[in-house]
């Protein structure tokens, strides 16, 4: 079980890498497979170690626009609507394992968090739409948002990656695609690990409810690829389950974060082989970081 959940990991990572590849190659960027998986694995490393104020992200977002000199800004944003992808679908695929599995009605904190959660997708779902008409993305309300202090830039980059794949629908359908396969398999990754440490854990259907929130926990900038804060997602949702004894969900985490590590071995192949290069754009995104 554990073995299976490992590879279930592994294919995840992989899938996600794909998916980046297929945005960048949309918009007909010079980039091969094999820089995917490189990049990729290097950022998925680099997520855990958290060098400077470098993560994985914009390691890939600052490697990619160096290697396009005349077109940086598509390519910093293939990045950026990979992330935004990869959370509307862990929106979409929480929300229907909600409305499918009918766990919202155990309990009443379970309830709220449930509730919560499609709030939250029905908004998404109607900025994405919102996003695929021209008009929207030149008017007043969203010349309003991108002004909001602090958060404002940073939606005016989401707003600008979204339109930058306006007219590249089947792509952005195939992404979404791959990005249910992996908020999928990664509860059914943890579930196996849950069955093979405990004779009772939580069944199937809330672990498709109780994973993907903690995964939105995990991505919040807090630590390097979520850590500590995933586990103790996990943990306390656990406890609002019918599940016995009630810290039993920190073991399952933390099983499941020793497959990322072991994951994370690959990235670190590709560093040592490759460490002069990686070091040097560390320390120029690093040194720009600073600037900003």
């Amino acid at each position: 079980m554990l073995a299976c959940g490992a590879a279930l990991v592994l294919a995840t990572v992989c899938a996600t890498i794909s998916r980046w590849y297929l945005l960048v190659r949309a918009l007909d960027l010079k980039f091969r497979v094999a820089d995917a998986f490189r990049l990729g694995f290097l950022g998925f490393l680099l997520n855990f170690v958290g060098v400077g104020s470098v993560g994985g992200d914009l390691f890939k977002a600052f490697f990619i626009a160096r290697e396009q000199p005349g077109r940086r800004a598509e390519a910093v944003a293939t990045v950026a609507m990979d992330r935004v992808v990869g959370l509307f679908a862990l929106l979409l695929v929480t929300s229907t394992a909600i409305l499918v599995t009918g766990v919202a009605d155990a309990d009443w904190k379970v309830r709220a968090i449930c509730e919560f959660t499609l709030v939250v997708t029905a908004v998404a779902i109607a900025f994405v739409v919102l996003m695929l008409v021209p008009r929207f993305r030149r008017g007043r309300m969203v010349h309003a948002i991108t002004r909001i202090p602090k958060i404002g830039p940073t939606l005016e980059r989401l707003i600008a990656a979204v339109g930058v794949y306006r007219e590249k629908r089947l792509v952005l359908a195939s992404t979404v695609g791959m990005s249910v396969f992996v908020h999928v398999s990664l509860p059914v990754a943890i579930y196996l690990a849950a069955i093979a440490i405990f004779d009772q854990p939580p069944t199937m259907a809330e672990h498709l409810i109780l994973v993907p929130l903690a995964m939105c926990a995990g991505a919040l900038p807090l630590t390097p690829a979520g850590l500590g804060t995933f586990e103790l997602a996990v943990s306390e949702l656990y406890k609002l389950l019918p599940v016995q004894p009630n810290d039993d969900g920190i073991i399952v985490a933390l099983v499941y974060r020793l497959m990322t590590v072991l994951v994370a071995v690959v990235g670190a192949v590709y560093y040592w082989s490759s460490r002069r290069e990686v070091s040097e754009i560390l320390e120029e995104a690093e040194r720009e970081q600073e600037e900003q």
